[in-house]
């Protein structure tokens, strides 16, 4: 597998596009992922994007994408987070992106008020009508497992149910290393994903709390889920995800240190090619 960056580090630091890219290539990343709103960024922006990446041999894999009013209960809610997520599709494409890394969303109220099963649907039948989208784009969507009590996909059973009810051959998993040790899921778990994965986030956590934090600075046994990761055969990218540097004056050495211990730990099991 290849070794990315999610770029959000770099901007999260109030570091410019450009810079951001350009340092991403200079540390030693093989790809990239991008993530900008296209409903924020006009077409000067991303076209600036698309031509450093090119410029640089930097290919975008993926583009992350928060969409949580997908399964609000108001329609007219609904129908604008599903324009707006055919619009992270066509920036995908654009980009010549393989994936689209998409966030479902939350059961509100405390799953009290309208039933669970309810929100559930309107996230297959949302995923449908996205799937075929991206089916037309030749692109993949991969749902990213998120490790709080109240998301749809919180575990490897929810995101099997979820894969399975969509039921759609552009709608896959993404594996996000430092959720499933918060989510309490064991490695072997991963087993269950074969042939329905896409894309793999990375991070450290303190085992209890998301923090996105660089391999080494918490307690996430790696070595056991990057072999089950090796295992299912994925032909895609381990994307490093760090969020809100503490020191963000000194995010190139806090990028520095996620790449050389994740390319160590890659390295040491063969998975990196």
């Amino acid at each position: 597998m290849k070794l990315g960056l999610i770029n959000s580090a770099w901007t999260q630091a109030n570091q410019p596009v450009v810079f951001g890219i350009e340092k991403t290539k200079e540390i030693g990343f093989d790809t990239i992922d991008i993530f900008l709103d296209p409903l924020d960024a006009d077409v000067r922006e991303r076209r600036l994007i698309r031509r450093t990446c090119q410029r640089l041999d930097l290919p975008i894999v993926s583009v992350p994408c928060v969409a949580v009013g997908l399964i609000d209960f108001n329609p007219a809610v609904q129908r604008f987070h599903l324009e707006r997520v055919r619009a992270f599709l066509d920036m995908a494409y654009e980009f010549e992106a393989e994936n689209l890394l998409l966030v479902i969303g939350e059961y509100i109220w405390n799953r009290e008020v309208i039933p669970p099963a309810e929100q559930w649907q309107t996230g297959v039948e949302q995923l449908r009508r996205l799937a075929d989208r991206a089916a037309e784009l030749d692109l993949e969507i991969a749902i990213e497992l998120e490790p709080f009590p109240l998301s749809l996909v919180n575990n490897v059973e929810t995101m099997v149910k979820l894969l399975d009810d969509v039921d759609h051959e552009a709608v896959k998993a993404n594996i996000d290393v430092s959720h499933l040790v918060l989510a309490d899921v064991a490695p072997e778990q991963l087993r269950r994903l074969k042939g329905r994965a896409a894309h793999v986030h990375i991070s450290d956590c303190d085992g209890k709390v998301h923090g996105d934090l660089p391999p080494g600075r918490g307690v996430v046994p790696f070595e056991p889920y990057l072999a089950e990761i090796q295992a299912l055969d994925i032909d895609g990218t381990v994307s490093i995800e760090l969020e809100y540097s503490p020191e963000p004056s000194r995010i190139v050495e806090w990028v520095e240190e996620a790449y050389t211990a994740t390319d160590r730990l890659m390295r040491s099991i063969g998975l990196r090619s």
